[in-house]
Order: structure tokens, then sequence, then C-alpha cells
């Protein structure tokens, strides 16, 4: 029987990825800046809205889609599910490289975010489909299409992706001790985890979500995988996953590499959403506000400063965004 891997081989292969990531995505995404805050002196804050697409997902959509068209360069084409940022991101990606790419995305989706992914070029699949049925959808058309499925979050090209955002911040602010971004599915925050543990291990390491869609809480309290029943009721619609995907599980939970999850109400995010964009001129959607919800509410006052938060996006409908500034 082979030796089980130590955690410390498992960080030293993994961080190794991300950093290889950071150099193969570079002519494609853009460094956000990591910007200080008014909010607190020792608070520094990571505007993935400003990325390419509006979101940190282009990170993971561009070293996906160039280590499997290296792989394999008679690819036909490739496949994703998506509520719209790895949509959009996929497409671009798509779009660049000069492969087709599919998105099956929900029938109740963002509007914005979907005709976004139309525009860069992608082919768009919604009819009949829900939050709760499109993996099923996207495999019969994989299988049917001969397409390469890339997952929005359970993939780890796509985790060591996402990890970049965190490798830029301790390269402009190499003082930080805390980290906290937003989790859904886990691409982010394990991409994350890796990319800072790897680079110390003391740093802390924290998710948020939430508080209707708290499953990775719950995975992380209970160290089983957590499965939510159906779709969360949530202003922040890029944090609807059922659950956190085995691999961001696997880096998260069984290695250990999260520290805490903590979660935020509605009115939370919502508070939060509107500071962003009144007061620190961010134009956050509420899942990409969420890291600076749960630091307005207090959530984060325990953690050793300095403290950087990866505000992830800012795709946000605007008759979504007009009705929350006028209620707030």
């Amino acid at each position: 029987m082979a030796e089980a891997e130590t955690t410390d081989h498992f960080l030293l292969r993994h961080q190794a990825d991300v950093l290889a990531a950071r150099e193969r995505i570079g002519p494609y995404v853009r460094r956000t800046p990591l910007l200080p805050s008014e909010l607190d002196a020792a608070l520094f804050l990571k505007p993935e809205c400003w990325q390419v697409t509006g979101s940190f997902k282009a990170r993971g959509a561009f070293n996906a889609l160039l280590c499997r068209a290296a792989a394999a360069p008679d690819l036909a084409g490739v496949i994703t599910v998506s509520s719209g940022n790895h949509a959009q991101a996929l497409a671009l990606a798509a779009r660049t490289l000069g492969l087709r790419a599919t998105v099956v995305i929900p029938e109740d989706a963002n509007p914005l975010k979907v005709e976004a992914t139309r525009a860069l070029g992608a082919e768009v699949i919604q009819t009949g489909v829900t939050f709760d049925n499109r993996l099923d959808v996207a495999e019969r058309t994989r299988l049917a299409r001969g397409l390469e499925m890339i997952h929005p979050f359970d993939d780890w090209e796509v985790i060591s992706g996402q990890g970049t955002a965190a490798t830029e911040i301790l390269s402009d602010e190499p003082r930080i001790q805390s980290v906290v971004a937003p989790v859904g599915g886990g691409g982010l925050l394990a991409g994350t985890a890796i990319a800072a543990k790897g680079h110390d291990r003391r740093i802390r390491v924290v998710g948020v979500e939430p508080s209707g869609a708290d499953d990775a809480r719950i995975s992380l309290a209970s160290g089983s995988l957590h499965r939510l029943s159906a779709s969360p009721a949530t202003m922040a619609d890029g944090l609807r996953s059922l659950s956190i995907g085995e691999r961001n599980f696997q880096v998260l939970v069984e290695r250990g590499l999260a520290d805490e999850i903590v979660t935020v109400d509605e009115g939370q995010i919502a508070e939060a959403t509107e500071l962003a964009w009144t007061r620190l001129k961010l134009a956050l959607e509420p899942s990409g506000a969420v890291p600076l919800a749960a630091f307005v509410a207090g959530k984060l006052s325990h953690l050793p400063r300095p403290l950087a938060l990866i505000l992830s996006g800012g795709n946000f409908d605007p008759a979504g965004l007009a009705k929350l500034l006028g209620e707030t």
C-alpha cells in the first residue's frame, strides 16, 4: 500500500500549482490592487470586481482552459454549469483561446450575467434548467457533443487559478496575517487556503457565507461533507451552491487548511453592499460583499491583523441594485 501523503507535501504540491497558474494566466487577467481601507488602518481590500468579466472567476477559467488546451490540442470545446460569473469567465477564456464554450444556466439566473455570457460568444442552454438539475443537463450535453467539462469549483486547475488572488495579496503586503474570502462551492477559499498556508502556515484563512447557505460551516464543524436539501434563498446568488466540492472539502476540511467559516444574514449583506457602493466606491455584488459584511458585523474582530478581504465580484443586476439601495 502506498504511503499516505502528508499535509505538508499536499500543500507544497498544490502551492506549486498555484504559483505556476499565476505565471500561466498573467497575460490574460488583471493583477487587481490591494487597497488600504479607511474603515480600519489594518484592513486591506482585494477588489476582484475590477477583474476581467467582473469577478475572480476569470483566474480559474483561464488556468483550466490553458491547461486543457495544452494537454489536448484538438479539444472540441468546453462546457460548464454556472449562475453567471464562471459562465462569463469561461466564455471569455474560450473566445480568447479559440475554443467553443457551452454554458448551462438556470432559467432564473441573473439576466445581466446571462446576456454578458452570450455577448462573449458562448452558447447558453437555459430551457428547463434549474439549479438542481443543471449538472445532469450539462453531463448529457457533454456526452452528446464530446465536450470537456470545466467544473466551476470542483476542479484542481480552477482551484489553482483562484488561489492566485491570494498570492498577489501576500506579494503586495507580506505582513498580512488573516485572509477572508466568500465561500459558495469553495474554489476561491480552497485556492486561497493553499496559497496563504503555503506562504505561512500561521496565516488565518476564513470563509464567509450567507446564514441560509451555511453548508461549508456545517461541513467544517462536523468533518463531513454537508449538502443542503434545496437551493438557498439569498441575494448572494453566486453563493447558492448546495455543497462545497469534494476537492474543496479535501483542502478545507480534511487537510484542515480553513481555520473558520462565519455566516452573515441578508440584512448584513445588504448593508455591506450599500456601504461598498456609497462609501468605498466599489461596485460589489452581494456575493462579493459578504466578507465586508462579516467585517462590519464584527465577526472578524478576533482575527490577527493586518487583515485582507477578497471582494470576489461586481456583476450586479441594475434593477436589483436600485431596489437594494432604495431600501437601505
